[in-house]
């Protein structure tokens, strides 16, 4: 995974610097504005290396999780990074309709051309690992939405250099604008509710305590807690009651077992007997 990153990031650094060349050259601020945009998606696949670095992090006295809840956090920033740079489109968009100018559309339509093939591999490589973690699918929208915005391109190039009808490319821009935004709004809204300790999206808290709950020898499940440890690793714990005869040394792996069977790899159980009043009268439980 880490070579996927550090490819991606060579091919997008690459093509900043020839789309801000050719921008230079062909005096064109939409080709230099779009390179600046391609340059924070140079940030953000860094960021994403970064937070696969932090999710593997070894714990230590002072961060006992190590530095894998810092993987949550780049997600967060990711995400609001990549919903500034693409609502940046449509706003851009609204000032070239007020102010159009004049575009070479065969400059603009080659550059984008260029701009599909490598945004489009680069989401194309990391399309597999999108489901892996929170950072993996912020890193495949940013690349996939800068495809379908380089597709925007082409197709208003071609037209305006067919037609000279230069408003097509701000209308391109407004609608694909307001598409990725839309897409990419579930990634902000899980990346937020990950950094509050939420419930990762994948697991659902009922049919964890139901499972819990069916294990051979638990009576009942209380002070139930679920939360990321970061975007990859979730955490429980809880209290378990033992039937009468149980034994909390048979029924305790059974249900660990069960747990990361569901995609909780970190738990921690505190037994208890049926009849038994609970020590623990934490508001929050």
């Amino acid at each position: 995974m880490k070579g996927i990153y550090l490819l991606s990031i060579a091919l997008n650094l690459a093509f900043v610097a020839v789309e801000a060349g050719v921008g230079l050259w062909k005096g064109s601020l939409g080709l230099l504005s779009d390179a600046g945009h391609n340059l924070s998606d140079v940030f953000s696949l860094l960021l994403a290396l970064i937070a696969l670095r932090l999710a593997s992090s070894h714990a230590s006295k002072q961060f006992t999780y190590g530095y894998r809840k810092g993987s949550i956090l780049v997600s967060l920033l990711n995400a609001v990074i990549l919903l500034v740079a693409v609502g940046a489109i449509p706003l851009e968009s609204v000032h070239k309709l007020r102010e159009p100018v004049a575009i070479d559309g065969g400059a603009v339509a080659w550059t984008a051309a260029v701009g599909i093939v490598v945004n489009g591999l680069t989401a194309f490589l990391l399309m597999r690992h999108r489901k892996d973690d929170i950072n993996s699918r912020g890193a495949f929208l940013h690349m996939a939405a800068d495809t379908l915005v380089s597709v925007g391109v082409v197709v208003s190039g071609i037209v305006i250099s067919l037609t000279g009808w230069s408003f097509i490319d701000p209308i391109i821009g407004i609608v694909i604008g307001v598409i990725i935004l839309v897409g990419s709004w579930d990634l902000l809204s899980e990346s937020v509710r990950m950094s509050m300790d939420a419930v990762p999206s994948g697991i659902d808290p009922d049919e964890v305590h139901r499972k819990m709950a069916a294990t051979p020898g638990v009576s009942d499940v209380h002070h139930l807690h679920i939360w990321p440890i970061s975007t990859n690793e979730t955490a429980l714990t809880a209290h378990v009651v033992l039937e009468p005869g149980a034994l909390g040394s048979e029924v305790v792996p059974a249900v660990k077992k069960m747990l990361r069977e569901s995609g909780i790899q970190h738990a921690t159980l505190e037994t208890e007997l049926a009849g038994e009043p609970c020590a623990d009268s934490h508001p929050c439980s």
